[in-house]
């Protein structure tokens, strides 16, 4: 009888230990105690609406689901620039409007040519908003209050925000806080708002 010779493999029998199970359960343990927290905080601090009309397109679409950090405006006040979700006039029968700070307090605004204008200078914007067709009340120089905001949407010409007699400047009371996050089905739709 001939022997093989060279190198021969045995086949070790995988047992699972008391270690490996305890490890698979706790890092399992953690990835949802780690999820759980993050609810904990969007929701604690944070809330989800949903985008209503076309005011604020090309930044945020109609049906648009986007977070809302409520936390933020508790520690600092709202900068011109952030998106921003509201109540008008502080009714919470209505569903809440998000627009963009154009205007700070104790700020004086008008609409003159199609152009926004701030402390009697013209504010400097993305070329990609329209001009814009209606001053609404902006028409004559309005001059906000201690806690007042001057809004638009990003659709300035399909948008119901300060310009409308309606709704006006916003009170700092009636915003929830500021949109941070957008989401969506494709990557496009999806990320932070700016």
């Amino acid at each position: 009888m001939a022997r093989h010779k060279g190198l021969s493999f045995y086949e070790k029998k995988k047992r699972i230990s008391k270690e490996m199970v305890r490890e698979i359960f706790g890092t399992i343990f953690y990835c949802f105690a780690a999820i759980l927290l993050a609810f904990v905080i969007v929701f604690s601090v944070g809330m989800k609406i949903s985008m209503i009309g076309v005011s604020m397109e090309p930044t945020l679409y109609n049906g648009q689901e986007v977070l809302v950090n409520r936390f933020v405006f508790k520690i600092f006040p709202p900068h011109r620039g952030d998106v921003v979700a509201f109540l008008p006039n502080g009714n919470p029968n209505t569903h809440y409007y998000v627009k963009r700070v154009i205007g700070l307090p104790g700020e004086r605004i008008q609409i003159i040519g199609g152009y926004v204008y701030i402390n009697g200078e013209l504010l400097v914007e993305d070329e990609s908003y329209d001009k814009i067709a209606d001053a609404g009340i902006a028409d004559t120089e309005l001059l906000l209050g201690s806690d007042e905001y001057f809004v638009l949407g990003d659709n300035r010409n399909f948008s119901e925000d300060s310009r409308s007699g309606n709704i006006g400047p916003v009170s700092r009371k009636t915003i929830a806080g500021r949109v941070w996050f957008k989401l969506g089905s494709g990557e496009d739709n999806m990320g932070f708002v700016k």
